[in-house]
This record gives structure tokens, C-alpha cells and sequence, in this order.
């Protein structure tokens, strides 16, 4: 299959300005491939880098060194490790995804308007992406009663739904998945890998953080360690 992600001797290290410029390692040489219609899981303990490099492909950081590149076509590939804010923004509306366990709620907008703004971005007309919407939300059982309220309002298992059901909805190339399952039940927990199998048959290429072993088994391709690039940082 096409590899859709790679990172190419990625590193990254923080400075601690306030002690005296000490310089902290937190991945080297990572590497590292995804490809089209798969699910990689990054593996490793707390602290190892799984969610630095997320950040890194999202571009929330800067990596220090190496590629993040994006194959979005034959002729069409973007170094996100050089990509200008600007491009980065439209990367994040026509080709990378994340979906994660938080939702940044916007005041005073419904749920189902939330959860549709992604799929109208990408050019979808609101009643097609209403519907969606709708369905998305039906599907991992937030309560129709809540559709129309805004979401800052919600306990946060609900919040947690209305997120995922933001970041599946748009047709993203490439999704990042940062603890989606979290404090999730078993139901809703079965949803997601019902949303990521789906991804997967569209060609859709997925990197993913999960401590939620169960459904790690049941969605990942590969584990990749993330210790391995620590280790050498």
C-alpha cells in the first residue's frame, strides 16, 4: 500500500529557559512510516514521546531535526517539519485529523454544529453535514435531547463523544488519535473501532496513542516503541 506518513530521523528536545538553557531530549531518530488503509499505534510508558510526536505532526511543536512528510498525491508532498503556519492550517482543514479524549468547546455553538464545522469546511453543504453529524452523535449514544445545546455544558463523558464524533466525521487522509477511548464504556468503546475500521477501508492512514489495550488489539496494525527513540535521543 502507499505510504501516506513518514518521518525521516525526526528529533526533538525542549529548553528549560528558567535553568539556565538546560536542554531536554525527548525523541531522536525517530522513523517511521504509515500507510494508506493502516492503524499504528505508538507504544511505551509515560513520558517516552508518544504524544510529542503527535504534536510534532499536527504541528503543535517544531521538530529540532529530520522530515515529517505528507504524501497527499504523486507530485504533492509536504515537509510539515518546514511547513509555514499558513500551510499548516490548511493542512489541518483538507488532510490531517486528530481526534482526541478533550474538546475545546466553542461558547454558545450546538453539539451537532460542532461536530458538523469540520465536513462544512471540506466543502460539504450544511444539511449534508447536519445529518452526519446527526448520525455520528445517534451512533455513539449521545442523547438527541443534548444535539442542539452547547457542548461547555455537558458531563465529560458526553464532551468526550461529541469530540470523537468532530474528528471522524471530515475525510481526512491521515487521523491522529490521542486517547480516543479514554473513560470510555465498553459500548462506546466498540463504536470507535467500529469509526476506525471504517477509516481504514477508505484508505485512511492512522497513527494513534491507546493505553486502552483492548481496543488497541483490536485496531492496530503495528506497535511501533517509541523507548527506541528515546533511547537514543
Amino acid at each position: 500500500m502507499p505510504v501516506r506518513l513518514y518521518l525521516n530521523s525526526v528529533g526533538k528536545s525542549f529548553v528549560m529557559h528558567l535553568q539556565d538553557g538546560i536542554s531536554l531530549p525527548v525523541v531522536s531518530n525517530v522513523d517511521f512510516a504509515v500507510e494508506t488503509g493502516e492503524c499504528v499505534v505508538l507504544g511505551g510508558p509515560s513520558g517516552a514521546g508518544k504524544s510529542s510526536i503527535l504534536k510534532m505532526i499536527y504541528g503543535n511543536y517544531r521538530c529540532d531535526e529530520g522530515q515529517i512528510l505528507v504524501v497527499r498525491g504523486p507530485d504533492d508532498i509536504v515537509n510539515i517539519a518546514d511547513a509555514a503556519p499558513r500551510r499548516m492550517l490548511a493542512l489541518r482543514q483538507d488532510t490531517i485529523g486528530y481526534v482526541s479524549q478533550f474538546l475545546r468547546v466553542i461558547p454558545r455553538v450546538s453539539a451537532v454544529d460542532v461536530v458538523a464545522e469540520p465536513l462544512i469546511g471540506q466543502g460539504a453543504d450544511e444539511r449534508t453535514a447536519t445529518a452526519r453529524a446527526r448520525e455520528l452523535l445517534a451512533r455513539l449514544n449521545v442523547p438527541e435531547g443534548l444535539w442542539s445545546l452547547p457542548p461547555a455544558t455537558f458531563s465529560g463523558g458526553e464532551q468526550q463523544r461529541v469530540n470523537i464524533a468532530r474528528g471522524f466525521i471530515a475525510n481526512y487522509p491521515v487521523l491522529l488519535l490521542d486517547e480516543p477511548t479514554a473513560s470510555l464504556d465498553a459500548a462506546n468503546r466498540a463504536v470507535v473501532v467500529e469509526l476506525v475500521d471504517e477509516k481504514k477501508a477508505q484508505g485512511v492512514a492512522m497513527l494513534g496513542i491507546l493505553h486502552d489495550l483492548d481496543v488497541r488489539e483490536r485496531i492496530a496494525d503495528r506497535i511501533i516503541d517509541v523507548t527506541n527513540f528515546r533511547q537514543a535521543a
